[in-house]
């Protein structure tokens, strides 16, 4: 028991210390943490929406748009399709009216496998026996692609699905706060934020589809055309995002977002807000390959059918590094940042339903469980006083650190605190004091088997550590599961629960045997008092 050497004393004592540290922010206002100098640690945990309130939103897909986007998109996967595949097959007369997509080969011998094509690009539905395209031949030599009902109500549900991880990486990147997004029904999703002070700058980082391509601009166009709306065929009429006007473009993708790796607010060589991104290897190839045969004409950088702007090429761009420029501030550079960093939305979502939180909801179970938890642990520590002495305030003292210290991890964490966080809290407590009780039991058990003292210590802490251990590994197994396939309340609670497991062990472990071992080596005492 007294082999407890410097060094261990002192990794303990600034563990100890450190924790207690990171928790202070989060037991004082606000506004006076906001005065601290920026090298003071400031990390405060945030409350969640039934402590602080929030806002809580109710997005629906706009189908039409999903519809418009899904025909673009196989109108995309067909062009490259035959224009790769061997033998080369030649279309025109492209069009998309109707909902439909249809095309003509150019040569009639073609058009079988022009067919055979289609038909391979085509996907079963699930359960439904149906496919996601109807390919059909009308006039003999054109083929339409009509996406079917099964096959666009699997395609929204998939978009769905991935939109609501968008948002969910849009809101909370670090993945710490314990918001809500859920799926519900067929065409909606479920959003609560807790704390969000700025709702409208919330509506606008979900609602932004982020959806970025470069293309080249249409040169050969008619302005007068253009002004009317009209472009050459193989090209389309964009606006400008800052109301300038419209230009032409073609409809050629030359790179698109979905081959972002990194997106980061930054600055050009004259202090403007701009946004640097990185493309992955694919996309660097492609783009330094279009800006090489490109050199002196202008490219249009394209957000959600807007240009924002369309600069010359007067280098190739090669390493897969460029920038985004457009009249930015430094607030709307970071949200777009966070936008393509996060992927594009597959669909464009509408707030159909905003409310505001207001945290006086749970102002009533807060003050109860706040005067519940204080009677419980002041009992819980007059009962260790009373039962174990001087080991009762070792235990005591462990109880309040292993507090101090689950807020501390919380705040480094940025985590969010729920009222089943607030449980999981209460929990760890609990399963700390039954630590420091195991311990002290097994101290006495082995004193009336008439070991010495410090034989009885030592055998007490060790026999006792391996039965802590091994019952908080099923702990942590169960709080880890809950973590990673829990959302929202659930979540939280095992966020709490995981910090509390590890915490709780520290200190009925480590920093009670601490001090238990300073004691005996500074007052040498006969017996124990336990």
């Amino acid at each position: 028991m007294l082999d407890f050497p410097r060094w261990k004393v002192w990794l303990v004592s600034l563990t100890v210390l450190v924790g207690i540290l990171l928790a202070i922010p989060s037991l004082l206002p606000k506004e006076q943490v906001e005065r601290w100098p920026g090298w003071v640690p400031s990390s405060r945990i945030n409350l969640g929406l039934d402590i602080a309130g929030g806002s809580q939103l109710l997005l629906e897909a706009d189908i039409p748009d999903a519809a418009r986007q899904r025909l673009q998109a196989m109108e995309d996967t067909v062009t490259t399709e035959l224009r790769r595949g061997e033998p080369r097959i030649s279309i025109g007369d492209v069009s998309t009216s109707g909902g439909r997509l249809s095309f003509v080969v150019r040569d009639p011998t073609q058009h079988a496998a022009a067919f055979d094509r289609m038909q391979q690009l085509t996907q079963p539905v699930a359960l439904t026996g149906a496919r996601d395209w109807d390919v059909t031949t009308v006039d003999g030599n054109r083929i339409v692609l009509t996406p079917t009902e099964s096959g666009a109500k699997q395609a929204l549900k998939d978009s769905l699905t991935v939109a609501r991880d968008v948002v969910r990486r849009r809101i909370d990147p670090g993945g710490t706060k314990e918001i809500t997004v859920i799926n519900q029904g067929e065409r909606r999703i479920f959003v609560q934020v807790p704390g969000v002070e700025d709702p409208e700058a919330l509506k606008r980082l979900i609602g932004q589809t982020a959806r970025l391509e470069f293309k080249l601009v249409d040169l050969s166009a008619d302005p007068n055309q253009v002004a009317s709306g009209r472009a050459p065929p193989g090209s389309q009429v964009l606006p400008m995002a800052d109301g300038s006007g419209a230009i032409a473009v073609q409809r050629r993708v030359m790179v698109s977002g979905e081959q972002l790796v990194d997106a980061k607010q930054g600055f050009d060589q004259d202090g403007r807000a701009v946004v640097d991104i990185t493309f992955n290897a694919a996309g660097a190839r492609r783009f330094g390959r279009v800006t090489q045969e490109n050199v002196g004409k202008p490219f249009a950088i394209i957000l959600d059918d807007k240009v924002l702007s369309a600069p010359n090429i007067n280098e190739p761009i090669l390493g897969g590094r460029a920038q985004i420029s457009g009249r930015f501030t430094v607030g709307t550079a970071n949200q777009l940042a966070i936008s393509l960093a996060s992927g594009k939305l597959p669909v464009k979502l509408n707030v159909v339903e905003e409310r505001t939180v207001s945290a006086e909801l749970g102002k009533d179970s807060i003050e109860a469980g706040t005067i519940a938890s204080i009677f419980a642990t002041l009992a819980v520590i007059g009962l260790m006083l009373i039962t174990y002495g001087r080991f009762g305030v070792y235990a005591s003292i462990a109880l309040l650190v292993n507090a101090l210290m689950i807020l501390g991890v919380m705040a480094v964490f940025n985590a969010t605190l729920t009222l089943p966080g607030i449980a999981g809290f209460v929990l760890t407590i609990g399963a700390a004091v039954a630590a420091n009780v195991l311990i002290n039991e097994r101290i006495r058990e082995e004193l009336r088997r008439g070991r010495k003292m410090l034989d009885a210590l030592e055998t007490g802490y060790k026999e006792a550590s391996t039965a802590i251990f091994d019952a908080n590994i099923t702990n942590t197994i169960a709080a880890a599961l809950m973590m990673y396939f829990g959302s929202g309340p659930i979540r939280g609670f095992a966020v709490v629960l995981l910090i509390g497991i590890i915490t709780s062990v520290f200190t009925a472990v480590n920093f009670t045997r601490m001090l238990v071992s300073l004691w005996i080596k500074a007052k040498r005492p006969r017996a124990l008092n336990i």
